[in-house]
């Protein structure tokens, strides 16, 4: 029996599923970051929290996708990428149950970085099998997916905090509801099998032609990639470091204004003109589904606009979204959802791309190490600025601090027009041995 190229096989139910899947941890993510968001309008008065308090519950999480991030990536390149995705999906939701028993500040916060590890976990991971999985045409509507799925997340997290808001004791229930996805995740993750391109990395040759075959019924091949072992200092070589400090950038300069947005929406939402409170909360819904709709005609700009183009523009109207809500004194609610749903539809581009850079960029040995150290990276930022928001506004005003945002987006412009790659219709060895260099 003739095999067939990877490249050539059409989008199956194994593709579906390992898309759907895979992208439980995103899903995850953008679930918990939003929904103590909303918990903390009942718990601020219960707990007695103050504004730093505040702004350590909304770090406690990214505090903790730093340390799960670039600890699991290296661990999911060393002993493959099925095993530990089983279990960090059991540990998020162990971890979301045992949150709704928190009776002090300090137990939320250790609850919060906690489930930061587990969700940061999964990210390198998955996003590591659903790139391997993906042949050239569909590796950007497939990372697309997973970005799509933390704006699905956090949208979720927004309808769930406004329905239970008015109900006793709903904050448990709300920081606790994590638990029922996490079983639907788990269930749809239990059979899907390891990544072909990991087992060929490692030497194990036999194993995955085995499962290609039952698979797909028919023999495959993939382009040549030699046999390496996951070295991990081979992230801070000539050629892969200076794409380390690339992605980290735009995906910095991207997070950092979307995390402050989505941790504060309800509050943030209400100081620039509606009520706080559970309009607010749907308030925030409404922006949520405006940032889930950017990604569809991105997934597909990818291919047809490129890469390059369309992190550029969107950049471009992300900043001019940010400075108008910073430059209008009391804008109407009208000005307000109209701005941020610019700044959310636009952030589409660079949401995918700070996921298809590195999983495009990166060879298969260290390609989850990769994800992982860069999203640690950008999470520092995005550590202190969530950290010191609510220190901000209450000292400087909202508008003050969507300037600070504008003005973050602007680098990430700037960087995107200097250093930005194309590898639209590269293969992942292909775009594995460009280089970076300076574009004007």
């Amino acid at each position: 029996m003739q095999a067939k190229n990877f490249d050539d096989l059409r989008f199956s139910s194994i593709h579906r599923r390992i898309m759907l899947w895979g992208s439980g941890g995103p899903f995850l993510d953008g679930y918990v970051l939003v929904i103590i968001g909303v918990a903390l309008e009942q718990l601020t008065p219960l707990l007695k929290l103050d504004a730093q308090w505040i702004g350590l519950l909304g770090a406690g999480t990214l505090v903790g996708l730093f340390i799960g991030t670039s600890l699991f990536g290296y661990i999911s390149d060393r002993v493959g990428r099925r095993k530990m995705f089983l279990i960090d999906i059991v540990a998020i939701g162990l971890i979301s149950v045992a949150t709704m028993f928190v009776s002090s500040p300090m137990e939320l916060l250790v609850m919060r970085v906690l489930i930061g590890i587990v969700i940061g976990a999964d990210y390198p991971i998955a996003t590591s099998m659903i790139t391997e999985f993906s042949n050239t045409r569909q590796r950007a509507f497939a990372v697309g997916f997973i970005a799509a799925m933390w704006y699905v997340g956090a949208t979720c997290a927004n309808l769930v905090g406004y329905w239970l808001y008015d109900y006793p004791d709903g904050w448990r229930w709300m920081l606790g509801s994590a638990f029922i996805p996490c079983v639907m995740i788990l269930i749809g993750r239990f059979d899907l099998p390891e990544s072909p391109r990991w087992l060929l990395r490692k030497g194990r040759v036999e194993e995955c032609n085995a499962m290609m075959l039952k698979l797909f019924g028919e023999p495959v091949v993939f382009e040549e990639e030699p046999q390496q072992q996951t070295k991990f200092m081979q992230l801070f070589n000539r050629r892969h470091f200076p794409f380390v400090l690339f992605v980290a950038a735009i995906w910095t300069c991207q997070v950092v204004p979307m995390f402050a947005i989505y941790t504060f929406g309800p509050q943030i939402v209400g100081l620039l003109g509606w009520d706080q409170g559970e309009n607010a909360a749907l308030g925030n819904v409404v922006i949520s589904l405006f940032f889930m709709l950017g990604c569809i005609p991105a997934m597909y700009w990818l291919n047809s606009m490129g890469r390059r183009p369309l992190l550029v523009g969107s950049f471009a109207m992300m900043t001019g979204a940010l400075a108008i809500l910073g430059l209008v004194d009391n804008p109407g609610i009208g000005w307000v959802v109209l701005a941020f749903a610019v700044y959310a539809f636009f952030s589409g581009g660079p949401g995918i791309l700070q996921w298809l850079y590195p999983n495009e960029l990166f060879p298969t040995d260290i390609r989850a190490s990769a994800v992982g150290v860069i999203m640690s990276i950008s999470r520092v930022g995005t550590v202190i600025s969530t950290w010191a928001l609510p220190v901000f506004i209450s000292r400087y005003g909202i508008s003050t601090v969507m300037l600070i945002g504008a003005f973050i987006s602007l680098v990430g412009l700037i960087v995107s027009i200097l250093f930005a790659p194309e590898t639209r219709g590269l293969s992942l060895t292909q775009a594995g041995n460009i280089s970076l260099q300076r574009k004007v």
